[in-house]
């Protein structure tokens, strides 16, 4: 994949145009700051409602009610759950986008499965920073950036790619480089990574290890640490240095578990387990799924994390980082004893 960065963007494009951020959520909320100190002309689309609006006004921001803010803007980014969407570009967003107007994704998620279907004279695009909101913030005020990834899906005006970058740059991305993907790519790799490995399979692992030892007869406070304490180390290491280089820095015992143990856990049942969960995501049935148990009020996603907080391992880890004064450094405690 070719990488581009601000010297290849052309920015013009988006200086005459207004923009309405559609959410003040963790993305809204960085990517509004980040463009209004960029120098662009930034609306913040929020409902009368909303508990964040005075939040938005109190930070310097424009505010007005959504069908507003897209009625007064060139583009319109929906940075909103993907689950709300549907409801919220129906009535709020589609009936005040001029022809020739700009939709904006930071996941491909809605566009992808059809959970809504822009007229085909909007531009559709995808600009989606590799990186949560508050870092996406953070860095930009560094004078750095987050990798982002630009997508278009239509281009009713033949500029809808000048546009794209030009907006992954004016939040940040092209200081770090921005790839060129696609929606169907974007959205399915984002769910697989997100099921398999980053929140699925790594929290399984994690209590699947810590059930082992304390079943074995180990003290819980011991498997906390080394089932999910620890994680923080190695996913740092992988992070900065990648696999071989997480494991040039730790012991060679470790090494040697990881090398000859690892595949006995991460073995063929649990690779075709992730070649059917992919699948899922592939057909659509993950998104039909989850747009009917949100429809339903979520009782599955509220009883099934409702169970796991109650797990035995948020008991021990919510003692155990009581006496970590580094992951408290507002607390008195950790300023009495720093």
């Amino acid at each position: 994949m070719n990488i581009l960065r601000d010297d290849d963007v052309q920015p013009e494009i988006l200086r005459s145009k207004r923009i309405a951020i559609i959410g003040y959520g963790s993305q809204g909320r960085a990517q509004a700051h980040n463009l209004r100190d960029g120098g662009y002309d930034v609306v913040m689309g929020l409902r009368p409602s909303s508990a964040l609006r005075e939040n938005a006004v109190q930070a310097g921001l424009t505010v007005a009610d959504i069908p507003d803010a897209v009625r007064r803007a060139d583009v319109a980014v929906l940075l909103i759950p993907d689950e709300v969407q549907p409801d919220a570009y129906t009535h709020e967003i589609a009936p005040h986008l001029r022809p020739g107007a700009y939709l904006g994704f930071a996941h491909g998620f809605a566009i992808h499965f059809r959970r809504l279907v822009p007229a085909a004279d909007v531009n559709v695009f995808l600009a989606a920073p590799k990186g949560i909101g508050p870092m996406v913030r953070q860095q930009f005020e560094a004078g750095a950036g987050v990798p982002a990834l630009v997508a278009v899906h239509q281009d009713p005006t033949g500029d809808t790619r000048a546009v794209a970058l030009a907006y992954a740059c004016a939040i940040g991305g092209g200081r770090a480089g921005i790839l060129e993907t696609t929606f169907r790519e974007e959205a399915e790799t984002d769910l697989f990574g997100e099921q398999a490995v980053l929140c699925g399979g790594l929290t399984e692992l994690i209590r699947a290890g810590f059930e082992t030892l304390v079943e074995a007869g180990y003290a819980p406070e011991l498997a906390y640490f080394e089932c999910l304490h620890e994680v923080k180390l190695i996913a740092d290491l992988i992070h900065e240095r990648g696999i071989a280089g997480m494991r040039s820095a730790i012991s060679n015992t470790a090494a040697y578990g990881d090398l000859t143990r690892g595949p006995r856990v991460i073995g063929p049942a649990t690779r075709q387990a992730m070649r059917d969960l992919l699948a899922d995501v592939q057909s659509g049935a993950f998104a039909a799924e989850w747009t009917a148990e949100h429809a339903a009020g979520k009782p599955t996603l509220k009883a099934l994390a409702d169970r796991d907080a109650r797990h035995p391992i948020e008991e021990v880890g919510r003692r155990l980082r009581a006496l970590l004064p580094w992951l408290h450094p507002k607390s008195p405690r950790s300023s009495a004893n720093s």
